[in-house]
């Protein structure tokens, strides 16, 4: 049914129905930012009505221009109130402690791998505007995220729904087992880790700091 509604999606509006739907997400709301450039790709190699060429710039101009905007939400809120109502959008307690963690631990990496990781694309550049990571900083390691996240999922479906309509019987059918049964490893392996860096935070947050001792004492 998703697969449906994306197609009309892409028939209907073409790049400007991925630029809004890989802006939005970007700018934190929970849209399937990572199906929408798959699905555009495959649609683009199988009725060639999208050029994969238009469509990776595109769609990498949606998603920095969405965490901009994202980044200045983030800033002007504060890290207060997303603590109070970001359940509201998704970003619970866990979620906001586990941004915390990684911005000061990772900074720059983050936004620049976040792009790859579903929980972190969606909220990578509200909480870099809470966190006060400086924006110049966070403009440079955006806009590579963007422009390689695009281009992976974007030229990489491209290629394979290419490929996918030369090859035809157990061959095809063989192609279609080993992706499916890599994209399930990649989906195990995002949420383990997503839990395992949690699971960190966590107990930093948590860490009792140890009172400083005075001299002499």
């Amino acid at each position: 049914m998703a697969g449906f509604h994306l197609h009309t999606l892409l028939h209907e509006y073409g790049y400007i129905g991925v630029f809004l739907g890989v802006m939005l997400e970007s700018i934190g709301l929970p849209l399937p930012g990572e199906s929408l450039m798959i699905a555009a790709a495959l649609y683009a190699s199988a009725t060639h009505a999208l050029d994969i060429f238009v469509l990776v710039p595109v769609a990498a101009a949606g998603a920095i221009s969405g965490d901009q905007i994202g980044y200045l939400i983030g800033r002007w809120i504060g890290y207060r109130v997303l603590a109070r109502w970001g359940r509201k959008v998704g970003l619970t307690e866990e979620r906001l402690g586990l941004g915390r963690f990684l911005f000061r631990k990772y900074g720059p990496a983050v936004v620049f791998f976040g792009r790859f990781v579903a929980i972190l694309r969606t909220f990578a550049a509200v909480l870099s505007g809470a966190n006060r990571m400086p924006w110049h900083i966070f403009l440079v390691w955006n806009a590579l995220g963007g422009i390689g996240w695009t281009s992976l999922y974007g030229f990489g479906a491209y290629a394979l729904g290419d490929a996918a309509k030369r090859v035809s019987g157990p061959v095809g059918i063989g192609m279609a087992v080993v992706g499916s049964v890599a994209l399930v490893g990649a989906v195990i392996f995002i949420k383990r880790n997503e839990r395992r860096l949690m699971d960190e935070a966590r107990r930093q947050m948590e860490a009792p700091r140890l009172p400083s001792r005075r001299r002499g004492v």
